[in-house]
């Protein structure tokens, strides 16, 4: 069995959150856009799966900040919803309702690593 590093771990999620706002913003960005197709990034679960979490950058200095070239799997979504009256598959519904996630994440994420740390320095100062 494989140790798990709290903090690793909540490190990873919020990258991955990072990427997913990202994506979640290029979306409501590009609703007019004609023919443009909603991305989204694979869940979570399927990260922790592959076991490979790595964010690389083009040129030494430079922030990853670009959402389609991440290692998190950035995908167009399924059309399936139909398109919108710009000939385009993003329904801003939608992406503020994924955007509330993202944002439930991040503040859970966020307490988790707080309570682990408060609990840590606890045990420190006895």
């Amino acid at each position: 069995m494989e140790l798990v590093n709290l903090f690793q771990l909540a490190n990873q999620q919020s990258r991955w959150l990072s990427v997913r706002q990202a994506t979640i913003a290029g979306n409501v960005a590009n609703a007019n856009t004609p023919g443009y197709g909603a991305k989204d990034v694979q869940p979570f679960e399927k990260i922790l799966d592959n076991r490979r979490v790595a964010l690389a950058a083009t040129q030494q200095g430079h922030l990853g900040g670009d959402a389609a070239g991440s290692a998190f799997g950035v995908r167009e979504q399924d059309p399936s919803k139909g398109l919108t009256s710009t000939s385009n598959s993003v329904h801003v519904e939608d992406e503020l309702v994924k955007a509330g996630e993202v944002r439930r994440s991040y503040e859970l994420n966020t307490a988790i690593v707080k309570s682990f740390h408060r609990m840590m320095m606890m045990t420190t100062k006895v």
